[in-house]
């Protein structure tokens, strides 16, 4: 008994529980941004199938491709079928090189080495492989998919337009995968690692004039190179697998049946899936190792070391990057891809348009050339400065080793590119003005704005790219997250929107909140930074600039909504309905937020009143009546300048909300939740990182964007005491203080 006693089992213990992964919300901006994608690339696709049937039969000439319904009852001839076949052929092209100038091709490791270890037999693991890169090839459904889908419907199939466009676009990706395998295993057994790179850059710039000519069917004209191209189509591609797709998703008119090009087409893809396997077999007949991984290096001697001498003195002093720049030296796929890529590619979208004709005269508008030299270079930093941390891969943890702090380390990337980058915008204005352009206020404006947002945007894609990195991904094509690329485009093209538009107030609203905006993103991922080589820590909640824009967006977008409702369904008064739409939205997201920083346990929240209430009501008091001083300033200033008429007019619209509606909005709603999210939210995050000034001049700029143009001053400095006040009590009573005096004297004067 004893022996049992002293020897007795140990009840098991309960198994450790796994720790949880970080959370992400990464899948919401992926559907919507693909989404977004698959509607404009359906769309232009559309138009791509009127231009076609429009512009490439001559006996379809009275037809235009804004006549919808009229070109919809127009039949596919032979020179439309070559038409679409040679878009087709394009994109089955894209299809293949896209894949093969990916980084995947340029890695030393093999997954083909690993994969032959496994018990199966070589034919089902080939046949296996060509299986997984034709479903898994995200660019091939997208550009196949779509204009297959898009032909059958447009031919009459409708709702069985999906099947049967995914079956033809299923066996012509299963064509570019077989093609793929083969060039894939050719090339990694005859070339070594550093002669792949040069092959992956050659693919990858290739596929851009294939891919841009296959899209130029939807927006070029008629005699343009793209129709000029798809009329010298022989007849013989229409018995291509593209060519036969084509024809058994849209026969020509008195074709008695698609069942014969079906079986065509089955039978092509059945024959070169064939052959191509026999073709992989033979090259792998004396095995998957061919050539070592390992690369060879020359010896540098003194001879060259005494010659680059004279070249290290013009190198920056910053020992980052200098080593950037070697690294960039080196690598010359990537600076191939990032430096001659956004050329290229504005060059020959330019050419298939048949815009390219007059880029003489791009100076002549000087939006569009300031637009075009902003998209070389934000293009230019999405393919660069975005991939910052990403080209570091699995060696990302030396730069922790740094004697300096990672943040500062991207700051001196972030600049790097932003210089590279603003080479481009600086040559096009030069062309510009050497061509057509002539010097004005307009031009010069414009020229700033490209400038200055050249290292906003080079920290936009820095920051972005920071989240975009999944450093413990061990297959390279997760490494990056394609949503946030799709994110830094659609800030680009809202920023250019800006530049090209010519509302002052418009322009300068964008500006300020893409500042704003690069601000809370670099934040975000300063925060971030510390823990991406943890798979399951998170950085400690804390207040910051994000949170505030995204509270401000809610609280405009719920105040639209509820006062839509209140006027149109509830049948309010205009006053009545616009104080309740601001207290509703203001206490909903005020709720909202107190809940989530509750759950968070987020440190920093904005507390409406400190120990020290007679500094909150002095601070207030004070401010209020300096911001009133001026406001009124400005009001008489107005109204003794040409824009009194139009001061009177905002005056008036003012007044017919009533007065007794608009104290209580104006002296209460407003500063109560205006001061939470702008001086609780906004400037609290930004104070975290930059200096008091610049946070008080950045949130009072945001402000002042989202009110009237004719009132921006005076709110700008009415920001400026609100956040003065915030900072100097830490309580949001004096700001809301100064707001309401301000508010209060305003009405007290409009009103009389």
């Amino acid at each position: 008994m004893f022996g049992n006693v002293t020897w007795r089992k140990a009840p098991p213990s309960k198994p450790r529980t796994a720790t949880p992964a970080r959370r992400r919300f990464g899948i919401v901006l992926s559907v919507v941004m693909a989404a977004i994608m698959v509607f404009a690339y359906s769309n232009m696709e559309h138009e791509a199938l009127l231009n076609i049937l429009c512009y490439l039969d001559p006996s379809h000439d009275l037809a235009r491709p804004e006549d919808d319904a009229i070109v919809r009852g127009l039949a596919f001839t032979t020179p439309t079928l070559l038409g679409a076949t040679l878009q087709m052929a394009l994109l089955l092209f894209v299809s293949l090189l896209l894949p093969l100038g990916s980084r995947e091709l340029a890695q030393p490791d093999w997954d083909l080495e690993w994969l032959a270890t496994l018990p199966l037999r070589r034919g089902p693991l080939l046949c296996a492989r060509v299986l997984e890169r034709t479903v898994a090839n995200p660019t091939g459904v997208l550009a196949l998919g779509i204009p297959c889908i898009a032909l059958a419907w447009f031919d009459g199939y409708r709702w069985l337009a999906p099947l049967l466009g995914s079956a033809a676009a299923l066996c012509l990706l299963a064509i570019a995968a077989q093609l793929r395998t083969l060039a894939d295993t050719g090339l990694r057994i005859a070339l070594a690692p550093s002669q792949l790179r040069n092959v992956q850059a050659i693919c990858a710039m290739g596929s851009i004039p294939a891919m841009y000519m296959g899209m130029a069917f939807g927006m070029a004209h008629p005699n343009s190179f793209v129709f000029s191209a798809a009329r010298a189509v022989p007849e013989w591609a229409l018995w291509t697998p593209p060519g036969l797709a084509v024809r058994a998703l849209a026969p020509a008119s008195g074709a008695s049946g698609t069942g014969v090009y079906w079986v065509l087409l089955l039978a092509q893809t059945l024959l070169i899936l064939l052959a191509g396997m026999a073709l992989l077999r033979w090259q792998l007949r004396n095995g998957v190792v061919a050539t070592s991984s390992r690369e060879s290096s020359r010896h540098r001697t003194s001879a060259t070391v005494e010659q680059d001498a004279p070249l290290a003195k013009l190198m920056p002093r910053s020992p980052l990057i200098r080593r950037e720049l070697r690294l960039l030296s080196r690598d010359r796929n990537f600076m191939l891809q990032s430096l001659f890529m956004p050329v290229l590619i504005i060059g020959t979208q330019m050419f298939f348009n048949g815009s390219l004709s007059g880029i003489g005269k791009l100076g002549a508008d000087p939006g569009l050339l300031a637009v075009t030299a902003f998209g070389l270079g934000t293009y230019m930093l999405m393919l660069s400065a975005f991939q910052t941390l990403n080209n570091e891969g699995h060696a990302l943890w030396m730069l922790y080793t740094f004697p300096v702090a990672l943040e500062r380390v991207l700051k001196q990337k972030a600049m790097l590119w932003a210089g590279f980058a603003a080479l481009y915008p600086l040559a096009v204005f030069g062309f510009g003005l050497a061509t057509s352009a002539h010097w004005d206020a307009a031009l010069v404006s414009r020229i700033v704005l490209v400038l200055a947002a050249i290292p906003v945007f080079a920290a936009i894609a820095v920051a972005l790219g920071v989240f975009a990195c999944d450093p413990l991904a061990q297959d390279i094509r997760t490494r990056v997250r394609p949503s946030y690329v799709y994110l830094y485009m659609m800030l680009s093209a809202m920023y250019g929107y800006a530049i090209y538009g010519e509302a002052w107030h418009a322009r300068l609203a964008l500006i300020v909140l893409v500042a704003g905006l690069a601000q809370a993103l670099w934040q975000k991922a300063r925060d971030e930074l510390p823990y991406l080589l943890d798979p399951a820590a998170a950085p400690p909640a804390r207040v910051s600039t994000a949170d505030g824009l995204m509270a401000a967006m809610a609280f405009f977008v719920g105040q639209a909504f509820l006062a839509w409702l209140a006027v149109t369904d509830w049948k309010l008064a205009l006053g009545q309905a616009l104080l309740i739409a601001f207290a509703g939205a203001g206490i909903v997201v005020y709720a909202l937020v107190r809940f989530i920083y509750w759950r968070s346990k987020t440190a920093d929240v904005p507390r409406l009143v400190q120990a020290n209430l007679g500094a909150c009501l002095g601070w207030g008091t004070g401010l209020g009546v300096v911001a009133t001083a001026f406001g009124l300033a400005y009001l008489w200033a107005l109204n003794h300048s040409p824009l009194a008429a139009e001061l009177q007019d905002a005056a008036a619209s003012g007044l017919r909300v009533g007065v007794l509606w608009m104290v209580p909005l104006a002296v209460v709603a407003a500063p109560l939740c205006e001061e939470f999210i702008f001086r609780g939210l906004i400037f609290g995050g930004l104070r975290r990182s930059l200096r008091p000034a610049a946070a008080m001049a950045l949130s009072a700029a945001l402000f002042a964007v989202v009110h009237p143009p004719l009132s921006m001053l005076p709110v700008f400095v009415l920001g400026l005491g609100t956040a003065l006040a915030y900072a100097r009590t830490g309580a949001l009573l004096a700001p809301m203080l100064v707001h309401a005096i301000y508010n209060a004297a305003l009405v007290a004067v409009q009103s009389h």
